[in-house]
C-alpha cells in the first residue's frame, strides 16, 4: 500500500459517518461539544485572558478610552520608538499623544523598509481567554499582516470585554475564514534549537497588549472625575 493509499483511506474512514449527498458538513455531522470550560462571568473572563497572556510573556496594561492615547505614547516613549507603523483604519485618536513618526501601510512597502520601523499599533478581532491568543484579521484597524510580523514591538488593543470570548470555538464563530487570519500567544518565540527559546525569530519579540474598558453599551469607557 502506498503512502497516498493510506491517506486516502484515512480520509474514508474520517468521512465514514457523513451522509452521500450535498448537505454541507457542518450541517451533516453534529457539533455538541463544549464551547467553554466551566462558567465564568464576563470581568472574570477578562482577567483570564490577562493572566494567559503574561504566561505567555506578553506585557498587559488596563486603561479606558480617556487615558488610551497617554498610555500609547508612554509605551512607544519607554521603547526609545522613532517610529511607527499605522494600520489605514486605525482610530485617530490614539496617537494624538505621541509625536512618534508615522509610518503608512502601504502595499509597496518592502520587508527592509518595515525592518527599519520601531513599533507598530494595531487593534484585533477577537481575544481568546483561554489559551491567551490574540487574533488579528486584516480589518482596516490591524492591516496587512506582515505589518505585525516585521516590527519588533508591536501593541495591540483589545476593548474588553466585547472583543474577548472564553475559547476557540467561540472566537471561530466571530471570524472569517476568508479572511487572512494571524493567531499571536504572546511574542514570537521558537525552542527548535537545543531547546533554548529564543525570540523574535517569526514576528515581533515584545508583545504589549492594551486591554481598554468598555461601557456597557460596547462603547469605550470614558475616564471619570
Amino acid at each position: 500500500m502506498s503512502s497516498r493509499d493510506r491517506i486516502l483511506g484515512r480520509v474514508r474512514r474520517a468521512l465514514a459517518d457523513v451522509p452521500p449527498d450535498d448537505t454541507p458538513y457542518e450541517q451533516a455531522v453534529p457539533r455538541d461539544y463544549r464551547q467553554q470550560h466551566g462558567e465564568r462571568t464576563a470581568a472574570r473572563t477578562v482577567e483570564l485572558l490577562a493572566e494567559n497572556l503574561a504566561d505567555y510573556r506578553a506585557v498587559v496594561h488596563r486603561t479606558d478610552a480617556a487615558g488610551l492615547p497617554a498610555l500609547i505614547a508612554r509605551l512607544l516613549d519607554d521603547r526609545g520608538a522613532a517610529s511607527v507603523v499605522v494600520p489605514p483604519g486605525l482610530d485617530e485618536g490614539w496617537l494624538t499623544a505621541t509625536e512618534v513618526t508615522r509610518v503608512a501601510d502601504r502595499a509597496e512597502s518592502t520587508a527592509r523598509e518595515l525592518d527599519r520601523v520601531d513599533s507598530v499599533v494595531t487593534g484585533c478581532a477577537v481575544a481568546v481567554a483561554e489559551t491567551g491568543t490574540i487574533v488579528l484579521d486584516g480589518s482596516p484597524d490591524q492591516g496587512r499582516r506582515r505589518i505585525t510580523l516585521v516590527p519588533d514591538h508591536h501593541v495591540c488593543v483589545v476593548r474588553v470585554p466585547g472583543q474577548v470570548v472564553s475559547s476557540v470555538p467561540q472566537a471561530l464563530a466571530r471570524l472569517d475564514p476568508a479572511r487572512p487570519l494571524t493567531w499571536i500567544s504572546g511574542p514570537s518565540a521558537t525552542s527548535d534549537i537545543e531547546l533554548d527559546r529564543v525570540e523574535g525569530v517569526h514576528g515581533p519579540r515584545t508583545l504589549e497588549v492594551v486591554l481598554v474598558a468598555e461601557e456597557a453599551d460596547g462603547t469605550p469607557a470614558a475616564r471619570t472625575g
